[in-house]
């Protein structure tokens, strides 16, 4: 449950790749192109969405008129893009657009995570999660175990020992926990244990806040990473996640515009002693209905 799998590999292999392209003045189309790969493949491979043969790395570098020493990096990484995090074991139970994310999850030192409309996924207890994927159309009972198996698997990171767990902030709407749900009770008692028990930094951003512009967009997580012996550590993600599918950002622009849009929402909400306070009196009022 400490390593990352091939997600981190992928993602390191998949960002050379890119640059290397670039900086032999080839577009995506053209690079497809050249290399008789359709322009999916390309993205997929350059985005760290699937493992790389090592012959399609030397084609590429080829074309790309790598350095001999880059290219047997490079094929190195290739190799290390097909190992098996804890996650495989679950099959199609997680989505090829997440399976991604799971690993990069893993890996990271720093998770900070705003969520407007349910409780994040790491801090949810099972019936909770239960409730959420049962209400998804057309996902039968087994399908459902196996999903909210996944995301208790995922939550083990924040015990772990070694490496050091990740550090997580979560700042969660107010109106997520006033809404009536099947174990919401348990969900509320859930995140006062974790909350005092410093496993994350829980934030509530209440009803009083005023709209703002980090409020116009949908839910976000920041993956920060640790430096790795003498590697640089990886960039920054952004991940953000829809019905269908996800995005992951990791260009300087685009940190930066989600780290101004999470400070913005820092200070829009209640610090974490007066969220755990709101946190016990919304468990009370809802035990006393």
């Amino acid at each position: 449950m400490t390593d990352s799998g091939s997600s981190v590999p992928r993602r390191q292999l998949g960002r050379h790749l890119r640059i290397a392209r670039e900086q032999a003045g080839l577009g995506l189309e053209a690079a497809s192109q050249e290399l008789e790969v359709s322009r999916t493949t390309m993205y997929r491979i350059e985005s760290g969405g699937t493992s790389v043969r090592k012959a399609d790395v030397l084609a590429m570098c080829t074309t790309y008129g790598v350095s001999n020493e880059m290219t047997e990096a490079l094929i190195g990484l290739a190799t290390q893009t097909k190992a098996a995090g804890w996650w495989h074991s679950y099959g199609d139970a997680i989505p090829s657009w997440f399976e991604l994310y799971v690993g990069l999850e893993a890996a990271a030192s720093r998770l900070r995570h705003w969520e407007p409309f349910t409780v994040p996924g790491l801090l949810q207890t099972r019936e909770y999660a239960t409730h959420l994927l049962r209400s998804q159309p057309d996902l039968p009972d087994v399908e459902v175990e196996r999903r909210v198996e996944v995301r208790l698997e995922r939550q083990q990171i924040l015990r772990r020992k070694k490496p050091a767990p990740p550090r997580l902030e979560v700042i969660v709407d107010e109106v997520t926990l006033r809404r009536r749900a099947p174990g919401m009770a348990g969900q509320l008692a859930h995140l006062q244990s974790v909350a005092s028990s410093e496993i994350a930094t829980i934030r509530v951003l209440p009803l009083t806040a005023q709209p703002n512009w980090a409020l116009t967009g949908g839910n976000f997580i920041i993956l920060d990473f640790p430096s790795t012996g003498l590697r640089a550590p990886e960039p920054t993600t952004i991940y953000s996640e829809s019905l269908t599918g996800a995005i992951y950002l990791d260009r300087p622009i685009e940190i930066a515009a989600y780290a101004r849009a999470w400070r913005m929402l820092e200070l829009s909400s209640l610090d974490p002693s007066q969220s755990a306070d709101l946190i016990a009196r919304i468990a009370k009022e809802s035990s006393d209905d």
